[in-house]
C-alpha cells in the first residue's frame, strides 16, 4: 500500500495509541472529582494542558480541548459573535476555508451578519489591499486559514494579524489544522487558533482552540465544571493526554522533517511536468506537503478509483467536502473548467519515500494511457 492522503488524516502514531491506552486503562478517575483518583487524574490534565501551550508558546488558560478542528472552528467564530453582539454584524473571510467555516458563514449570513470574501491574488495569497479596504469599524471577526487543505497556499497570517492590531475591536480568528505539525506557528498576532490531533499522527475525535486570554467565548456547550469554562463535559482524558503527546512528537525535528517533505515534493513535481496532459496547480507559495494537479480529460474520482486498484490512495479535493462539484480553490482563482473540475490532491508527509513517489508516478502514467485510449 501506498498512502498519499496525509491532509485528510494521518495514521496514528504508535506512541500516541499507548498513551490513550495506559491512560484509559491507569486514569480512571473523573478530573472534576475530589477523591484521589480525580486529583491524580487532573494532574495528568493540567501536565498536558501545559505541554501543549510550552510547545505553542501560549499561556495554560489559552488551551481549550476540543473535538477536533471542526468544533474548534464553530466556537472561535460563534462563540465570538454570541459574546460581543454589539460591536457589529459584518465578518471578511476568504472562498478557501473549509467547510466547517464555510457553512458556518452561511449560517451566519441567514441570521442577518454581513460577509465578505476577500480577494485573492492569482499566486493564492490573500490581496491585502482588498482586505484592508474591507475593514470597518463594525467589523467584529476576520477568519482566515493558515494552509489551504485543496492546494496548499500558506497564507501570511503573521502580517494579517499585524494589520489587525490597528482595529482592536476586530478579532483574528485562524483555521491552523493543515499547519500544525507541519510548518513553525507563530501565534503572537493570533486572537483564535483551531487545529486536529488526527492530521499530526495524533488521534480523531481531538482537536485544540488557542483563545489568548484577552478575548471572551460563549460557550456551545453549557455545563458544568470541566477542561476550561468555554466547553464543559467530562474532560475527555485519554485523548487531551494524547493530543499532546502527539503534538510533542510532530515538534519533535520539524526542520529535518520539513526538509525530507520539500525533497520529496520537488521530485514529485520534476516527475510530473515530464507528464502530458498534467497541469501543476500548487506554487511556491504552497507548503510541500501538498501537491495538486490537473489531470487533463480524465475526472478526479476515475483517477482516484484507478490508483486505487494499486493499492495507491489520494485524494480529489479535500475530505470534508459537501459535494462533488469543482474544486472551490481552483474555483475562487477563476481557473477553467478543464482544471477545476479535473484536479487531485497528493499529499506527502515526513513518512514517504521517494521509493513510494516512483511508484506512484510509474503508475500514474500507466492509468492516463488507458483511461485516455
Amino acid at each position: 500500500m501506498i498512502y498519499l492522503d496525509y491532509s485528510a488524516t494521518t495514521p496514528a502514531n504508535p506512541e500516541v495509541v499507548d498513551t490513550f491506552s495506559k491512560v484509559s486503562l491507569e486514569y480512571i478517575g473523573n478530573p472534576n472529582s475530589l477523591h484521589q483518583l480525580g486529583v491524580e487524574s487532573k494532574r495528568l490534565m493540567d501536565a498536558s494542558t501545559k505541554q501543549v501551550a510550552e510547545l505553542l508558546k501560549v499561556k495554560e488558560e489559552e488551551v481549550i480541548f476540543t473535538s477536533g478542528a471542526s468544533e474548534s472552528n464553530n466556537l472561535a467564530i460563534r462563540g465570538v459573535l454570541e459574546k460581543y453582539p454589539n460591536r457589529g454584524k459584518h465578518i471578511i473571510t476568504t472562498k478557501l476555508e473549509h467547510s466547517s467555516v464555510l457553512e458556518c458563514m452561511n449560517y451566519l449570513e441567514k441570521i442577518g451578519y454581513v460577509i465578505d470574501y476577500v480577494n485573492i491574488q492569482e499566486d493564492g495569497l490573500v490581496d491585502i489591499s482588498h482586505l484592508k479596504s474591507l475593514l470597518t469599524k463594525d467589523t467584529v471577526l476576520v477568519s482566515i486559514h493558515h494552509v489551504n487543505s485543496e492546494v496548499g497556499f500558506c497564507q501570511n497570517v503573521e502580517e494579517i494579524g499585524k494589520i489587525l492590531k490597528e482595529y482592536p475591536t476586530t478579532i483574528f480568528h485562524v483555521d491552523g489544522t493543515q499547519a500544525v505539525g507541519k510548518i513553525p506557528v507563530n501565534l503572537e498576532n493570533i486572537d483564535l487558533y483551531s487545529f486536529s490531533s488526527h492530521k499530526f499522527f495524533g488521534l480523531k475525535g481531538s482537536g485544540c482552540l488557542i483563545k489568548k486570554r484577552h478575548i471572551e467565548l460563549e460557550p456551545m456547550i453549557h455545563g458544568g465544571k470541566s477542561q476550561t469554562n468555554y466547553r464543559s463535559g467530562t474532560p475527555a482524558l485519554a485523548l487531551i493526554a494524547s493530543t499532546s503527546k502527539a503534538l510533542r512528537l510532530a515538534l519533535t525535528d520539524l526542520d529535518e522533517k520539513y526538509k525530507k517533505v520539500e525533497k520529496l515534493s520537488k521530485l514529485l513535481k520534476e516527475k510530473i511536468s515530464n507528464i502530458d496532459g498534467i497541469v501543476l496547480n500548487s506554487n511556491e507559495n504552497c507548503i510541500p506537503h501538498i501537491v495538486n494537479m490537473s489531470i487533463l480529460g480524465i475526472k478526479p474520482e476515475t483517477m482516484l478509483h484507478a490508483l486505487e486498484q494499486k493499492e495507491i490512495y489520494i485524494s480529489t479535493k479535500t475530505a470534508c467536502s459537501k459535494d462533488n462539484s469543482n474544486s472551490l480553490t481552483l474555483t475562487t482563482l477563476k481557473k477553467e473548467d478543464s482544471i477545476s473540475g479535473h484536479s487531485i490532491r497528493v499529499s506527502l508527509s515526513y513518512l514517504t519515500t521517494e521509493a513510494e513517489i516512483n511508484i506512484f508516478v510509474e503508475n500514474l502514467k500507466n492509468c492516463i494511457q488507458n483511461l485516455k485510449f
